[in-house]
């Protein structure tokens, strides 16, 4: 696969690391309680152990033959010891349930974040339902760390999807809250399709060179405008532009930065929607190599929704 051609500029070099203040309380982190398990429940103990975070632990079988309940019950709780022990942190087990999806939802409902690794569920009943971990994005509100690589101490790198909109705030802020002390990248992919259009139009090259450097010059302004934010002043946060589809370029670039986590925004759509179509987020759980954090970006809407009822009847 080759690499896209991407424009890169440093900013903020001199700028000060800004301490991260810790902003997850609870993390529950889903195992089924086999050794490939182990990344995603190793994740979710550092950094519970790095926000001062109780960390939930939840039975949750990938396979058709799960564990009886009172075997799962104690490798649960055999587990749930060992993390206490290693990282030093609160950890607690949460009961053992025949509930699947709907459990973990409601579960979830309690959690700043949810953990478990990459699964791929190559029945034929996932091609029409979806795989797993997209069948949970569609109804859980709270962010979704998806993991593939072992996990060390820290994310050496963090590379941001943004496309812009006013969710890219919250991405690049959760991005450089989950750990200060990693890179930062912000990447933004140009839609190519514009250009396609100008083409077909018969839009001579010259006019087509300008309105793409016009695009580039915006699309940077955009980026310096996102890194200057104050949730992203550290000493190091670079700024990437590539250009076609946001989930290929994301992927590509993930790989070719070497970054061991990528954050992807996802706002909910209807599900037949994501199987006709696929969202972004989708695509980029297919294709990733590392470790991909999806944020719901209308859970804030939702959450102002209920609380405005709330807000009117309290003034009656």
């Amino acid at each position: 696969m080759h690499h896209p051609q991407v424009q890169r500029e440093h900013v903020r070099p001199d700028g000060d690391a800004a301490a991260g203040t810790p902003f997850l309380q609870s993390i529950l982190a889903l195992t089924d309680l086999s050794a490939r398990g182990q990344h995603a429940v190793e994740r979710a103990a550092r950094l519970a152990a790095d926000h001062g975070a109780l960390l939930k632990l939840m039975y949750a079988p990938a396979n058709l033959e799960p564990l009886a309940h009172a075997e799962a019950a104690t490798g649960l709780a055999g587990l749930a010891r060992a993390l206490s022990a290693r990282f030093g942190v609160l950890v607690k087990q949460v009961a053992v349930s025949s509930g699947g999806l709907a459990q973990v939802v409601d579960e979830a409902r309690h959690a700043d974040l949810v953990v478990l690794r990459h699964e791929r569920d190559r029945s034929p009943g996932a091609f029409f339902t979806g795989q797993p971990v997209e069948r949970l994005l569609r109804r859980l509100r709270c962010p979704v760390l998806v993991t593939r690589l072992a996990a060390r101490p820290r994310y050496g790198r963090i590379l941001v999807a943004v496309d812009f909109t006013p969710a890219s705030h919250e991405l690049v802020s959760i991005a450089h809250g989950l750990d200060a002390h990693a890179s930062l990248e912000l990447f933004h992919a140009l839609n190519a399709m514009h250009e396609s259009k100008l083409r077909y139009a018969d839009v001579s090259d010259h006019a087509i060179r300008t309105y793409r450097h016009d695009c580039q010059r915006r699309a940077r302004e955009r980026l310096f405008s996102l890194t200057d934010s104050s949730s992203a002043r550290r000493n190091r946060v670079l700024s990437t532009l590539g250009r076609g589809d946001p989930a290929r370029q994301a992927t590509v670039q993930q790989q070719h930065a070497r970054a061991e986590l990528l954050v992807v925004g996802k706002r909910r759509a209807h599900p037949l929607a994501d199987f006709f179509v696929g969202s972004v987020a989708q695509r980029v759980l297919c294709w990733a190599t590392g470790d991909v954090l999806v944020v719901p970006t209308d859970r804030r809407d939702e959450a102002a929704a209920v609380a405005m009822p709330r807000k009117l009847q309290a003034l009656r």
